[in-house]
């Protein structure tokens, strides 16, 4: 009997996922006109993530990320619905429907190409080492036998295991719901270090105004896109054409030079 029911599950879930991959019973790719009738365009995200999409003071997700989506959905004739969801689930949350997409500081790996498509990149980026200002640390190499803080489920917990050597050298790695939070326990001491996205924890520091440095050696180098579900191929690529529209009027450097202070985007670059 529990074979049975186990059997029924999977079965359920493979139907659900089937449905909520924009395709129609035909196999005709729907997922954009699904997103237009429905009038809504739905953004997964972590909202402790800044500056791609975080809280600010009066509760509003806000961000880099947020406000480009925003203009996207705009032009896509549609409201942007921002839905916190639990990064370590972003996979599942993607791929039963309850979101649209993964737009979020969103890094592209090989191993998250296998379950979803992206987008062109809109960013380069890199996993660093944060550390405390008045720390001796000034390599990878120095880091070894002490305590590092990462966030579980990110792209620098991954950039930690494929870094060759650089695993095995710490004492104990620890993960945190957020980066946030790491960064506190990494201030009053709990930590030696913080790997997590060269973007964010730029902004972080300038933004903060907390004693932390970042490493000048980085653990890998990479891009963000955005995610969306295998079958949702007309979806993906209207953002796209929007994103590549959006740089070649210049609002994409617009809304990049009023977080960053300056044009860091690469759409069409």
């Amino acid at each position: 009997m529990k074979r049975l029911l186990s059997f029924i599950l999977v079965v359920m879930l493979s139907t659900a996922a089937i449905f909520a991959n924009g395709a129609s019973e035909s196999g005709v790719d729907t997922s954009l006109t699904d997103v237009q009738e429905k009038g809504t365009f739905i953004l997964g995200l972590d909202d402790s993530f800044p500056p791609m999409g975080f809280r600010a003071e009066n509760g509003d997700i806000v961000g880099f990320d947020i406000d480009t989506a925003k203009e996207v959905a705009k032009r896509l004739g549609v409201e942007l619905v921002s839905q916190p969801i639990d990064w370590n689930s972003k996979e599942q949350e993607l791929a039963t429907g309850n979101i649209d997409c993964i737009w979020n500081g969103f890094t592209v790996t090989p191993e998250r190409e296998e379950v979803m498509i992206f987008s062109e990149p809109y960013l380069r980026n890199a996993q660093v080492v944060v550390v405390r200002a008045d720390s001796p640390y000034q390599t990878l190499a120095d880091l070894a036998d002490t305590t590092i803080g990462v966030q579980a489920g990110s792209s620098a917990q991954e950039a930690i295991d494929d870094t060759e050597g650089f695993k095995d050298s710490i004492d104990e790695v620890i993960e945190f719901k957020d980066n946030l939070t790491a960064l506190m326990d990494l201030e009053i001491g709990g930590l030696e270090g913080v790997v997590m996205d060269l973007v964010v924890a730029n902004y972080s520091i300038q933004t903060s105004g907390k004693d932390f440095r970042v490493l000048d050696e980085t653990l890998t180098e990479e891009e963000y896109a955005i995610g969306f579900r295998k079958n949702d191929v007309a979806l993906r690529d209207a953002v796209n054409s929007e994103l590549e529209a959006m740089a070649a009027d210049g609002t994409l450097a617009a809304i990049s030079e009023s977080w960053f202070g300056s044009d860091i985007t690469v759409v069409g670059k």
